[in-house]
C-alpha cells in the first residue's frame, strides 16, 4: 500500500483527487494539507511514501514545504502537481528536491501511475518538463570527451532503467557505498544536478 498526503490549497481539488486516488486499491490518502507547511507537518505526523505537491499555495507554497520535507525526511517522496509548467516553477521545484513534476491536466490514469512510480523510486516527469530539463542540461554538451569508465557507463545505463543505489550495487556485484560514491563523482563529472539530469545526459550522449 502507497500511502499519501494530498497537499493543495483547494479544497475541492483535494476531494476530487483523493476520490480519484482512493479508487486504486494500492494507494491509501493518510491526511490533506492546505499549504506548505502544513504538508511537512502532516509528513512528520504520518510518514506517508509520497506527497503530492501543489506548487503555488498562499503563505507556505510547494517549494517551502517541499524543502522542508527533503531536509529533515529524505526518504518521502514529493511529486509535485500543478497547474504551471513555466520555467521559474520548474526549477523551484526541481531546486527544493522534488522527485517529479506533473500536471493537473494528466488523465487521472496516468496521475496515479506517476504515484506509482515515484514511491517506486522513479524520478518522474511530464513530457514539456522533461523536454525543459533536456535542454538546459544538454547545451553545448555534444562532442565532449567524458572520460568515462566502463564501470561508470554500466551505472548510467542502471539509472537510466530506474534502479537505485542498493539495486544497482546488486546488479554490478559491487558496495552500495561505492555506487553512491560513483554516483556523486558522476553528477560532478558530467555538470549536472542530480540522476534525472545524468539519465537525460546518457541518453542524449549515446552514453548507453
Amino acid at each position: 500500500m502507497i500511502n499519501v498526503i494530498l497537499a493543495d490549497d483547494v479544497k475541492i481539488l483535494r476531494a476530487g483527487l483523493k476520490a480519484v486516488l482512493v479508487s486504486d486499491e494500492d494507494i491509501n490518502v493518510v491526511a490533506e494539507a492546505s499549504d506548505g507547511k502544513e504538508a511537512y507537518e502532516m509528513c512528520v505526523r504520518y510518514k506517508p511514501d509520497v506527497v503530492l505537491m501543489d506548487m503555488r499555495m498562499p503563505d507556505y507554497d510547494g517549494g517551502y514545504g517541499t524543502r522542508k520535507i527533503k531536509d529533515t525526511l529524505p526518504d518521502i517522496k514529493v511529486l509535485v502537481l500543478t497547474t504551471f509548467d513555466d520555467k521559474e516553477t520548474v526549477e523551484k521545484a526541481i531546486s527544493s528536491g522534488a522527485d517529479g513534476y506533473i500536471l493537473k491536466e494528466m488523465d487521472n490514469d496516468k496521475i496515479i501511475n506517476s504515484i506509482k512510480a515515484v514511491a517506486g523510486g522513479i524520478n518522474v516527469f511530464c513530457n514539456n518538463i522533461f523536454r525543459s530539463i533536456k535542454k538546459d542540461v544538454l547545451l553545448q554538451q555534444d562532442g565532449k570527451n567524458f572520460d568515462l569508465s566502463e564501470r561508470d557507463v554500466n551505472i548510467l545505463r542502471l539509472i537510466c532503467d530506474g534502479l537505485d543505489n542498493k539495486e544497482i550495487a546488486s546488479q554490478l556485484f559491487l558496495a552500495e557505498g561505492t555506487v553512491r560514491n560513483s554516483v556523486s563523482k558522476l553528477l560532478e563529472k558530467l555538470n549536472v544536478k542530480d540522476r534525472t539530469q545524468l539519465a537525460v545526459f546518457a541518453i542524449k550522449n549515446n552514453l548507453i
